[in-house]
């Protein structure tokens, strides 16, 4: 799947963006694995997704698998007390009766999941193993599976076995109806469990052998299979779905748009996010990081509310008292009409953020106040950069958290988030690596936050001068624990040769002396 294959970033940002909304948490995380199962872990808040490029189909058809498989983790995470492992029976049967249950529970409130549903057990169904290739008794909890789930066999199952699966599967719908009925959830159904697991004549800690969809990624078929799986699913799920347009389901016109749009935003990511690799500056790459432990929601609004008057042009005053307003007198005298006068912010502006181990202690707040500053430079539609330094196996390393042209984003929350405070502060050396790109693009400001003194004074003395000959304002914001200290770090790197620095004692304060140098261009 080359159009996806290389954009798992986007790939992460819409599904954390869905998965969150779907199951109404803000600190689920996602993580792609091609070793296991797509799973979710209730107690890391994390969601584990097979990749996409491992699922059977067209490109179009795999993320709407992708994007099924999360909506049911999410309705995991929202309606399930616990989730066991698939390892053994016992869970794996629990498991399976909770896919039941969530998939009715969910239904009720995101109505248009059907047709995705329905694809989704075509899929499935596809995916699963022929009875005779499963040994042993395993053979009976998968016939189990595929009679609950499709209601019809991959294969044939031996006449001694059959009227246990069916009176199982029987007995679990019900215990899945009534739960539904009654608002039992997963800890009452798990009560039920050694009761099919009598019924199936099995041990509940039978190993149960692995069988992914993504095992037969590479395999084909056609749309007239396709169609034949499909028609099965829709005969047997016309109970609980009604009737089903199998044209319809297969053309998925109500997720056709989203997907069109993830692919444009691939191609744009896949564009601009070459340039800082070729240059020596890394991107770090997304991983299962929950970024909104920095997001500092009061911060955020509290600065929002501040600064739209920069965006406007007027401030909003409520006051207990004031002069009382006579409109007639009003518009005899005055013109009846107002508007807002909307500010410009033309400058471009880079930020460079210190991330040696100094900051450590204090690198979730000095996050916080910069995830801040970025989203209300976002709402100002102020043009800008954001970049990190620390030290990775010893070697220094400039990260590009959010590069110019790209709109700041939850991708770029999780790259900051996951960057570690530790190492020195070799300014010099990431003025260096930096310089073409800056060249390059040529910011009206570039802002530099430390808390301490670089390692080479003379050397980033010599790359400032190199900087400012482009014409681009060299600012540096010292912080520190407390007033005397910030200052006097401020006064340092004065004599670096920056055109202006500012001291910062309070990492909230951040924001507004970054915004309060944009006010003054």
């Amino acid at each position: 799947m080359q159009s996806l294959k290389l954009q798992n970033e986007s790939l992460v940002e819409i599904a954390t963006f869905l998965v969150r909304r779907w199951s109404e948490r803000e600190n689920i995380t996602i993580k792609f694995s091609d070793k296991m199962e797509t799973k979710t872990r209730l107690k890391e808040n994390k969601v584990i997704m097979t990749p996409i490029e491992k699922r059977i189909g067209d490109d179009f058809q795999r993320y709407r698998q992708f994007r099924t498989s999360l909506w049911y983790e999410a309705m995991r995470i929202k309606f399930c007390k616990k989730i066991l492992s698939n390892d053994h029976a016992f869970g794996f049967i629990l498991n399976t009766m909770e896919t039941r249950r969530v998939e009715h529970l969910g239904r009720k409130i995101w109505k248009g999941m059907d047709e995705e549903i329905i694809l989704n057990y075509t899929y499935m169904l596809v995916s699963r193993p022929q009875l005779h290739t499963v040994y042993g008794k395993a053979r009976i909890v998968e016939a189990f599976y595929q009679y609950f789930m499709f209601g019809a066999f991959k294969g044939e199952v031996q006449a001694s076995h059959f009227e246990k699966i069916k009176n199982a599967s029987e007995f679990a719908k019900k215990i899945v109806d009534e739960s539904i009925e009654k608002g039992y959830d997963t800890e009452w159904l798990e009560k039920k469990i050694p009761e099919i697991i009598k019924i199936l004549d099995i041990d509940s800690l039978l190993t149960i052998p692995i069988s992914l969809s993504f095992m037969k990624a590479e395999m084909t078929i056609s749309e007239e299979e396709l169609l034949k799986f499909l028609s099965v699913i829709s005969k047997n799920k016309e109970g609980d779905f009604g009737k089903i347009d199998s044209n319809a389901v297969l053309r998925g016109d109500n997720i056709y748009d989203e997907y069109k749009v993830l692919l444009d935003e691939n191609k744009k990511n896949d564009k601009k996010g070459t340039i800082p690799e070729s240059i020596g500056i890394q991107i770090p790459v997304v991983t299962n990081v929950d970024e909104t432990a920095i997001y500092d929601v009061n911060l955020i609004n509290n600065l929002k509310t501040k600064f739209r008057e920069l965006k406007m042009g007027w401030k909003e005053q409520h006051l207990v008292n004031g002069d009382e307003f006579d409109e007639e007198s009003y518009i005899e005298g005055n013109k009846p009409f107002f508007s807002d006068i909307k500010k410009s912010i033309k400058t471009k502006i880079f930020i460079l953020l210190d991330h040696s181990s100094s900051i450590a202690s204090d690198a979730i707040e000095y996050k916080k106040a910069t995830i801040a500053l970025c989203e209300v430079l976002s709402l100002l539609k102020v043009k800008f950069a954001v970049y990190a330094f620390n030290t990775e196996n010893r070697s220094v390393v400039c990260w590009s958290v959010k590069p110019d042209d790209i709109k700041w984003n939850r991708i770029a929350a999780k790259k900051l988030a996951q960057i570690v405070a530790k190492g020195s502060t070799p300014l010099a050396e990431i003025y260096d690596k930096m310089f073409p790109i800056i060249e390059s693009k040529r910011p009206d400001i570039f802002l530099t936050l430390t808390d301490g003194e670089p390692s080479d004074p003379d050397a980033v003395r010599n790359k400032i001068k190199n900087l400012k000959r482009l014409g681009i304002s060299m600012i540096a914001l010292g912080l520190g624990p407390n007033t005397i200290r910030s200052i006097t770090i401020a006064n340092n790197l004065k004599h670096l040769g920056y055109e202006k620095t500012l001291a910062v004692s309070r990492l909230n304060d951040i924001p507004k002396k970054v915004l309060s140098i944009l006010e003054q261009t």
